[in-house]
């Protein structure tokens, strides 16, 4: 088996058992919306739901999903780490600049955070989105920090995965800057499309950014900080005030 085939098996089945598989889920779980009775706009779309009617059972479920949910951007890097050189280190995945990871992911937070929420209300008005629930634990005191570790295996998993790895793997398979920055925004857009149409759009464009970002920078470092600050406050901020937020609405 040539190098090349052999990266391409390599590259599609850690896809199929992460966020590939998550993307197909997506595609199905869309158009199960778009032939619904109801109009995809007055339907919802819930993040963080609670997994048990027991509070000890829930937490635990939490905590294995996001113990489970971390694996396959651990595997990358294990994949990764099998070429020459130091991936990890080539990556970003390290802690020689920690001033610029920390300072540069809250830029980033900000630069598509807020245009992001913009665009997530438009996309709510021309009726192409369902209204996301962030978070629907129970008030419980574990609610917020699984809420926190929760963000933080989010930004793991698809920073590693769909820019870390993949867009490594696809210039080693010889594609062009473009096609890859466009392969990982779509595969990006691709598993929140159980969000809508505007979910797909919203979350493909902040892929152009972060595959360009690391391209430039090869620091996925600063891309995991600016993901965990969007879901943590997108989480954990919808969770202690989403009472205001319903009067508001």
């Amino acid at each position: 088996m040539t190098e090349r085939r052999v990266l391409r098996t390599e590259v599609l089945l850690l896809l199929g058992v992460s966020l590939g598989a998550s993307g197909v889920y997506a595609v199905v779980n869309i158009v199960a919306r778009l032939i619904a009775t109801r109009p995809l706009a007055q339907q919802t779309a819930t993040l963080n739901a609670s997994r048990a009617p027991q509070p000890w059972l829930d937490l635990t479920l939490q905590l294995l999903d996001i113990l489970f949910g971390v694996v396959p951007a651990l595997l990358a890097v294990y994949l990764l780490a099998r070429d020459p050189g130091e991936p990890p280190a080539e990556l970003g995945l390290d802690r020689r600049r920690p001033g610029f990871d920390l300072t540069t992911g809250a830029g980033l937070a900000a630069l598509i955070g807020i245009p992001g929420l913009a665009f997530y209300v438009l996309a709510r008005r021309l009726g192409i989105n369902a209204e996301v629930i962030p978070a629907a634990l129970p008030s419980a005191w574990w609610a917020v920090p699984v809420l926190v570790l929760a963000a933080a295996q989010n930004a793991v998993l698809e920073e590693i995965v769909v820019v870390g790895y993949l867009v490594t793997r696809l210039r080693q398979l010889g594609l062009r800057v473009w096609s890859t920055i466009a392969a990982s925004a779509v595969l990006r857009g691709s598993y929140h499309l159980y969000q809508g149409i505007g979910g797909f759009l919203g979350n493909a464009a902040m892929g152009v950014v972060f595959g360009l970002f690391c391209l430039r920078t090869r620091r996925v470092l600063p891309l995991v900080v600016a993901h965990a600050i969007l879901d943590i406050v997108s989480f954990v901020g919808y969770a202690l005030f989403k009472d205001r937020l319903g009067r508001l609405r």
